[in-house]
């Protein structure tokens, strides 16, 4: 659950952000979407170790974007 401490005084646009800013760093939005079907863990392990593999030949410039 997520708590914003907001003073009397501010503004509910500024709370809002905050609140925003804060479900967003959570990943929430995340986590349910992987909980909505079942991968196994031999997949997420692969498409891990393929996006890490992607991003090191980024890195080295073998891949241009």
């Amino acid at each position: 659950m997520l708590i914003i401490d907001s003073k009397d005084c501010e503004n509910i646009d500024k709370a809002l952000k905050k609140y925003k800013k804060k479900y967003e760093k959570s990943r929430t939005l995340n986590q349910l979407r992987a909980r909505q079907s079942f991968t196994k863990p031999s997949v997420r392990r692969r498409t891990e170790v393929l996006n890490a593999i992607y991003r090191q030949q980024i890195q080295s410039g073998k891949i241009e974007i």
